[in-house]
């Protein structure tokens, strides 16, 4: 019986040289928010992250296996939603909106990034938003409540919402 290699430390972005990885992985944001899970990086390295809470790992973080190896971690692209506004005081009511929806969003100065979801695009044209469809690595805010584990846990966060 072959003894997976385990990780034994997350290396985060610009703490280490990725030139010094043996092998990569290329991830969606929900393979990189994980616990426990088996891997098999890009040239056949497969080990194990057994980690005692659900982490994000971040592109360019690098993952140590309890033999020194490292492996890099990529962020892949995916189908997200760039919402834009005309003004700032839109951009913020849209922000509200879709964090009320307990949506992940990746929020930045003058745009937010969601997944593609074409229920939520309506809704947000219907409020003033310019949306366009892109390709791009999604990096949400990891929010307050760090600890979740999926998208139900937003029920035990102590408050209700209206029509709930």
């Amino acid at each position: 019986m072959t003894v997976l290699a385990r990780v034994t430390e997350i290396m985060r972005a610009g703490s280490w040289a990725p030139e010094t990885a043996i092998d990569s992985l290329c991830l969606t944001y929900d393979e990189r928010h994980r616990r426990r899970l088996r891997y098999i990086a890009s040239r056949g390295t497969t080990f194990l992250l057994d980690l005692p809470r659900a982490t994000v790992l971040a592109a360019g973080d690098g993952l140590r296996l309890d033999d020194g190896r490292v492996i890099h971690v990529d962020a892949a692209p995916e189908a997200l939603v760039e919402v834009t506004a005309p003004d700032t005081a839109t951009l913020i009511r849209l922000a509200w909106h879709i964090g009320n929806r307990h949506l992940a969003a990746q929020l930045e100065a003058d745009r937010i990034v969601i997944r593609d979801d074409p229920v939520i695009t309506n809704m947000l044209l219907g409020l003033g938003a310019a949306v366009a469809p892109l390709q791009e690595a999604f990096s949400p805010e990891s929010g307050a409540y760090q600890h979740s584990s999926g998208p139900m846990d937003h029920l035990a966060h102590g408050h209700g919402h209206a029509g709930e």
